[in-house]
Formats: structure tokens, C-alpha cells, sequence
């Protein structure tokens, strides 16, 4: 039996998450959510568009599933506050994990959203609510922890941390046993040979700290 399933947000990434489960057995997409203030149609791919401070109103969290495949906003912050919002409201989420992925762990957390060509290989561990756009490679005996954003075609080598709240950009690249802080922001094209510090932005080849950030950051 497919796990009925409201998708969180009525924008591109939703689209792209709606289209993705659609195509996939295992879900059966009911609805859209989205906060009250951006509720501007009553449908959205001809599917119900319902007030998210309502929605277990008209949903019951016993029987439906969550999906907040949310971008970086305010530095991934924003995916966690609905995340942490839907579990006070009693629902679970689930995690996507392409059927192109090759996934060689079990610890992947909720609200994931894994798409294809994704390498993740053995004695790994991903946290909750983390995206990982394809075509990535997770080492061995890394860890991704909660709420990080990672692009496309970025290559985490054995034994790494990647901090909370991080976004990794595109073709970026991590030497072994690194340390990323939480709250990093690695440049696109980035090659990371050593620990970062929390809230700085890292660019370049080999990677320098460009700036620091905060939550504001519009990436």
C-alpha cells in the first residue's frame, strides 16, 4: 500500500518532489500545504491546496504522511521550523531516497529528500531533513548531520562531518576526516582541505574563508 503523502510548499522544489513521487509506487501524493499568508489558489497541480496551521483539521496525522523538500532559506532554517511545526502537529515525514540512488546505509533520518545518482556508502549516517540534490558522493564513515542543504555533484571523501544548517555548493570537494562546523557555506567549485569555522562563507582551490553570514544569507 502506497503512503499517502502532502507535500509541503507550492514552488519549483515542490513541483520537482510532487513529480518524483508521482512516478513512484511506494507514494500516493493527496495535497499541498503551505502557511496561510501564501495560500493564493485552492489547488495546485490539480491536487487540494489546504492552510498549513489547519491541516491536521482536515488530514489526520494517524493516516498521513509529511514532505518538506524546502530550499536553504535563511540558511535551512526554514525547512526546520515546518519540520519541527509537522512534528508537534503529530505527523510523520518521510524521506525520498531515489531508486537511482546507490544507498549503503540505513541511517537516514526524516524528511530527506535523495535524489538519483547519489553515492552513499557503507557506515555513513545522514541526519533529518537534509537534501541531497544528485549525482553526490557520501565517503565512508561520514556524517551529514541535521537540516544541510547538498547540491549537485559534490564528492565528501571518508570520515567527514558536515555541520548543521550547511549548504555544500556544486562540484565542491572535502579531503578526509574533516570537520565542517555547522552553519558553513562552501562556494561552488570549492576544494576543502581543512576544518571550517561556524557562520563563514568558504571558497576557492584550495578553500578560504571569503566572509562570514548569517541566517539572512540569500543563497
Amino acid at each position: 500500500m502506497s503512503i499517502k503523502t502532502i507535500i509541503f510548499g507550492c514552488g519549483n522544489i515542490s513541483e520537482i518532489a510532487y513529480n518524483y513521487l508521482n512516478d513512484d509506487d511506494r507514494y500516493s501524493v493527496v495535497a499541498f500545504t503551505q502557511n496561510r499568508e501564501y495560500v493564493t489558489e485552492t489547488m495546485f497541480l490539480d491536487l487540494p491546496v489546504v492552510e498549513f496551521e489547519s491541516i491536521a483539521n482536515i488530514y489526520d496525522p494517524a493516516e498521513y504522511y509529511l514532505f518538506a523538500p524546502l530550499s536553504a532559506t535563511k540558511l535551512n532554517k526554514f525547512r526546520e521550523k515546518i519540520y519541527m511545526e509537522g512534528k508537534q502537529k503529530g505527523y510523520q515525514f518521510i524521506s525520498y531516497i531515489s531508486p537511482h540512488a546507490l544507498c549503503f546505509t540505513k541511517k537516514i533520518g526524516e524528511n530527506c529528500f535523495i535524489l538519483e545518482n547519489n553515492v552513499i556508502q557503507y557506515c555513513t549516517s545522514i541526519g533529518n531533513n537534509c537534501i541531497l540534490w544528485s549525482g553526490n558522493h557520501i565517503g565512508h564513515h561520514s556524517v551529514i548531520e541535521d537540516h544541510v542543504f547538498i547540491t549537485s555533484h559534490v564528492v565528501v571523501s571518508g570520515m567527514c562531518k558536515i555541520g548543521k544548517y550547511s549548504y555544500i555548493g556544486v562540484n565542491s570537494s572535502f579531503k578526509d576526516n574533516l570537520n565542517i562546523a555547522e552553519n558553513t557555506i562552501i562556494g561552488m567549485a570549492s576544494c576543502v582541505t581543512k576544518n571550517t569555522e561556524p557562520y563563514n562563507i568558504y571558497i576557492g582551490s584550495p578553500a578560504k574563508k571569503f566572509k562570514e553570514c548569517d541566517d539572512s544569507i540569500v543563497l
